[in-house]
């Protein structure tokens, strides 16, 4: 494990900055979580409860700014400030997991008389000296260390797994640090959120910069969670020369090209496959996919797009067989998902249904990464290599038998396992909600389940039926189905 170096100050200036970093210390918390996320393997179940600890800071309307990763699945939230025994209450007020970002409010007030809030800043330049403030494991008090801000660029935040703007400090992020401020000039310059993934690294932490932070707390200003937009189309770098020429560009122009365009998106009739999009609000677009947002920040144009709100307008210029025209775009809530398979979803009940003894589930990341911190080698292949096929209207998600549990009605298929349903007695599956009422609604003595490769799953309806009980019985299942799911059909079917 990597330490970073304490800070240690004798001129009359160290001593000044001192003061100051004593100053933010007052604003800084520790945050203690329970929690306890479902088992997607047995999703009426939850795992087994565990704590964890994270970081935050006051900022201002009593709010104390965190990590959303530190308070997912939350049960119980108490906060500790600096130099002050006593823990307090806290609930959850506002929460974006796709920016890995959380909003804490304290049922005590004065929890906050003698904690200054501290202001949102900018991104610094890079090379700048910044300072990080939080908990870390290894010790109860404050730690604060100091690092360089070497890069800002895209990143996969870990959380969420979403593509946005990130900053990268080489200090080391360890547990517990989740939260903490990065300080600049007294002001907050970022959330920490992850240090560097794999072990190839060392001393090295990202934070969610500014610009992320600002739309979220835009987003939480009427209580409501839109998240970042999507236009609803896909591209692809152009730098090769001959590429370029087969689009119609000229050797001055550069874009990206678009191969996919989603239906009942913002994009959907005005953007067609094989556009080639050469800038976006009056930035142009590099055959990287990069634009330029100042002197010494170059990032995925994709950042333009996440800087907006739902409703934002977004005007793009492009090339359609070699002709520039322009078009604007609305920006909405993004689709639930684009591929086949859900992104991973946090303070959310599973959805199953128990059909003759055997489980069905909707597929998505939640129980993908359920196979264990190596899931892309440990998963089911079948489940993995749904992640890459895009959803239709025809087919918006998979639908998974994920276990069988024994029973004479479900005799000669006890060892299947992770088995993607295609269709049901003929008629193909669009979601799980479908798959649902498809089950619900059957008239046929039978009930024939198959797969795109042909195999199948025969079970008799009535058969189903009659041992639901003592099947829910045996195996201490609460319910064939989860809390609500049939309001969700019924409002799917509308």
């Amino acid at each position: 494990m990597a330490f970073t170096w304490l800070l240690t100050f004798s001129s009359a200036a160290s001593a000044q900055i001192t003061e100051e970093i004593r100053e933010i210390e007052s604003s800084i918390v520790k945050i203690y979580t329970t929690s306890a996320a479902p088992d997607y393997f047995t999703p009426w179940r939850l795992m087994t409860p565990g704590q964890s600890s994270g970081s935050g800071a006051v900022i201002d309307g009593n709010r104390i700014l965190t990590n959303a990763h530190v308070v997912a699945n939350a049960s119980y939230v108490q906060v500790q400030k600096h130099n002050d025994p006593e823990r307090y209450l806290a609930r959850v007020g506002f929460v974006s997991h796709a920016s890995d970002l959380a909003l804490l409010e304290v049922e005590d007030e004065a929890f906050f008389n003698d904690t200054p809030a501290l202001a949102i800043g900018d991104l610094p330049e890079p090379n700048t000296e910044v300072f990080v403030f939080g908990y870390p494991v290894g010790g109860r008090t404050l730690s604060v260390t100091k690092g360089i801000l070497s890069r800002v660029e895209q990143q996969v935040y870990a959380h969420s797994g979403e593509y946005l703007l990130a900053g990268q400090i080489d200090a080391a992020i360890n547990p517990g640090n989740s939260g903490g401020p990065v300080i600049v000039d007294g002001k907050i310059a970022g959330v920490v959120m992850q240090s560097a993934a794999g072990g190839r690294t060392e001393s090295l932490g990202y934070f969610v910069p500014p610009d992320i932070l600002r739309h979220m707390l835009t987003d939480a200003s009427d209580g409501s969670y839109d998240g970042f937009p999507d236009l609803g189309f896909r591209t692809q770098d152009l730098e090769s020369p001959a590429a370029k020429a087969a689009y119609g560009l000229r050797e001055d122009q550069s874009g990206v090209l678009v191969i996919k365009v989603f239906s009942n998106s913002p994009a959907d009739g005005v953007l067609q496959e094989n556009d080639v999009v050469l800038s976006i609000d009056g930035v142009a677009i590099a055959g990287d996919s990069t634009i330029s947002l100042s002197r010494t920040l170059q990032t995925n144009y994709k950042h333009a797009i996440d800087l907006k709100q739902i409703g934002d307008e977004v005007e793009l210029t492009l090339s359609r067989h070699g002709k520039e025209r322009t078009v604007t775009l609305t920006a909405r809530r993004r689709q639930e998902n684009y591929s086949l398979v859900r992104g991973e979803e946090f303070d959310a009940i599973p959805e199953y249904y128990i059909y003759g003894g055997i489980l069905f589930v909707p597929l998505n990341m939640n129980l993908i990464k359920r196979w264990g911190s190596d899931w892309t080698r440990s998963a089911p292949v079948n489940l993995l290599h749904a992640r890459s096929q895009w959803s239709s209207p025809e087919r918006r998600e998979m639908v998974v038998a994920l276990q069988v549990l024994a029973a004479d009605v479900n005799s000669g298929y006890h060892d299947v396992r992770n088995w993607i349903v295609d269709s049901v007695n003929g008629e193909p599956i669009q979601d799980f909600y479908d798959f649902v009422q498809q089950l619900r609604g059957n008239e046929s003595e039978f009930v024939v389940l198959r797969s795109d490769s042909g195999f199948q799953l025969v079970i008799d309806h009535l058969e189903a039926i009659a041992s639901e009980d003592d099947i829910l019985q045996r195996y201490r299942i609460p319910a064939s189905y989860s809390d609500g799911l049939f309001e969700d059909v019924q409002l799917m079917a509308q």
